[in-house]
């Protein structure tokens, strides 16, 4: 008879299908050993846990020859060695720290008559999206009104936005403004004239869907490249003008530097969207983050299920991605 999913065996699998993708360095082993799962039974009494811990070391195997793969069952492993990004993961150690200190950030304000609203266009958890109209200049523009958060948290998206500007695909800042009287602060954006995802998405070709993921790369590996992590990346986030084939990465609200070691808030991205890493607090990570959001993204274009990966909490989102990474299996 079929044998019932544990979640427990899920997410282990699901950890080792990380390693396999080499989402993580292969140094960075001993963090994810599990430790926050019960552990499997030592003995082969029990032959379903025979079984699962099969599965697991067959798939660990492959990862690397060289350690016993009952490294990835144990739980009395020393601390693990810092975690550290394989690609551009100096950037900000090398550059001065006023790139990336944006605490220290003073910002230019702009005139806020020089803008005017046309319409409400969204919202967010942080603020409001509107079509406006540089009226000096008569050209469209986008101005999102930031609801009340810390100051740093504005800081840090401006910093990020000014350090990004001029980089393939990333949304233009314009200019930033704000209320005389209410000292509410405005970022104005260049206007994509983008189409709702849910309308686009099913139109795509295969041709549409590579170009579009590619320039949505150009757009990823500059910000990483600049030792930034988006932390949002999703189809709300990814402004598509299909007529002219422009697509700009905006909201960067949730966006931070990337520092080797450093632990992150993991109540970052959407639901759908997120790593394995976030949905077990795990808080030293890194880039690849945004690439599993982008993978994530592309299997709902390329399958026409969105979101591809679809999840009622957090837990249940781990399993759901377990799901669509293994087959099931049957034991009689």
């Amino acid at each position: 008879m079929k044998d019932a999913h544990k979640p427990a065996l899920l997410l282990r699998i699901l950890l080792v299908f990380t390693l396999l993708a080499n989402r993580a360095p292969v140094a960075h082993l001993p963090i994810l050993r599990f430790s926050f799962l019960p552990n499997l039974p030592n003995n082969n009494n029990n032959n379903n846990d025979s079984i699962d811990n099969n599965i697991i070391i067959s798939l660990y195997n492959k990862v690397d020859q060289t350690k016993p793969a009952a490294e990835i069952l144990g739980s009395n492993l020393p601390l693990p060695p810092m975690s550290k990004a394989r690609v551009y993961a100096d950037v900000n150690v090398l550059r001065p720290k006023e790139y990336w200190d944006y605490e220290s950030l003073t910002v230019q304000w702009g005139d806020q008559d020089d803008y005017e609203v046309v319409r409400k266009v969204g919202r967010g958890k942080y603020s409001e999206v509107f079509e406006g109209i540089n009226v000096n200049s008569n050209e469209r523009c986008i101005i999102k009104i930031l609801k009340p958060v810390k100051k740093k948290k504005i800081k840090r998206e401006i910093k990020i936005l000014q350090n990004l500007c001029g980089g393939p695909n990333v949304v233009k800042l314009l200019d930033i403004v704000r209320d005389q009287h209410s000292k509410t602060p405005s970022l104005i954006f260049e206007y994509v004239n983008s189409t709702d995802f849910k309308v686009l998405y099913p139109t795509l070709t295969d041709y549409d869907i590579r170009y579009y993921v590619y320039e949505l790369l150009k757009a990823l590996d500059y910000c990483h490249s600049q030792g930034i992590m988006h932390r949002d990346v999703k189809p709300h986030n990814v402004m598509i003008d299909h007529e002219l084939r422009k697509l700009r990465l905006i909201d960067w609200g949730l966006a931070e530097f990337y520092h080797p070691g450093k632990e992150y808030n993991v109540r970052v991205a959407s639901r759908y969207f997120k790593g394995p890493e976030l949905l077990v607090d795990l808080q030293d990570y890194d880039y690849s983050l945004d690439m599993w959001s982008l993978g994530c993204m592309f299997a709902g274009m390329i399958f026409r299920k969105e979101p591809f990966f679809y999840g009622h909490d957090n837990h249940d989102q781990l399993v759901k991605i377990a799901k669509g990474c293994c087959p099931k299996q049957t034991h009689m």
